[in-house]
């Protein structure tokens, strides 16, 4: 499957064929040899010299991947080899044969390096906090001032002190990402979400809140 070039993830996401592979033009530039490394993957963005991954979902900057089969939200891995149905992976480092593993750097008994807040009716306040006069959506950075965030920025923003640890321990999608999971376990948000549209990001964020007050989660 021959890799195309789009000038945004934005734009990437919103392609006809939901098959095709992508990747963005600095990435292109930075690697000239992209289109023949990844051509067995599907809907894949910024990979390369990765072999025989299929069904691939909301990676992003994956190198060096090898026979990965339905990955799920993995971002930014490196030299990830035989992985199976992983998800919610973020800055992996020579993962080996993973299966559905949670925390694998994590050894049996030890607390996790950091906590992960919970925000209370997390949907319903960040719809809030989006609809406030004064208050703005900006889905193109994380943060652009106390007021101004993207749908990420504002999950941590919302979640005070902890929220803003937890992005420093890590970054602003893994944390948001983690916030929502624990906050939210039955509407699920996935981080590709992130990097929506204005208009995408509101609409989304309109129907969780929604299905949270009906659901009273």
């Amino acid at each position: 499957m021959k890799t195309k070039i789009y000038n945004s993830y934005s734009e990437f996401l919103s392609r006809e064929d939901k098959k095709e592979n992508g990747v963005s033009s600095d990435f292109a530039k930075a690697i000239p040899f992209f289109e023949n490394d990844n051509l067995t993957n599907e809907s894949c963005w910024n990979c390369s010299n990765c072999s025989y991954c299929s069904y691939c979902r909301s990676c992003s900057s994956c190198r060096y991947c090898s026979n990965c089969r339905s990955c799920s939200d993995c971002r930014s891995c490196r030299s990830c080899s035989s992985c199976s149905s992983c998800s919610d992976c973020s800055y992996c480092r020579s993962c080996r044969s993973c299966r559905d593993e949670k925390n694998t750097n994590k050894k049996e008994g030890e607390k996790p390096a950091f906590i992960v807040p919970i925000l209370e009716n997390v949907h319903q306040k960040v719809l809030e906090a989006v609809t406030t006069p004064k208050h703005h959506l900006k889905m193109d950075d994380w943060h652009t001032c106390g007021t101004t965030h993207c749908r990420a920025g504002w999950v941590v923003h919302l979640s005070g002190e902890a929220g803003y640890l937890l992005e420093k321990q890590t970054d602003t999608c893994f944390a948001a990402m983690m916030i929502y999971k624990k906050s939210s376990p039955n509407i699920k948000v996935s981080p590709v979400r992130f990097f929506e549209t204005n208009e995408m990001a509101f609409a989304d964020i309109e129907r969780c809140a929604q299905l949270e007050k009906e659901i009273g989660e």
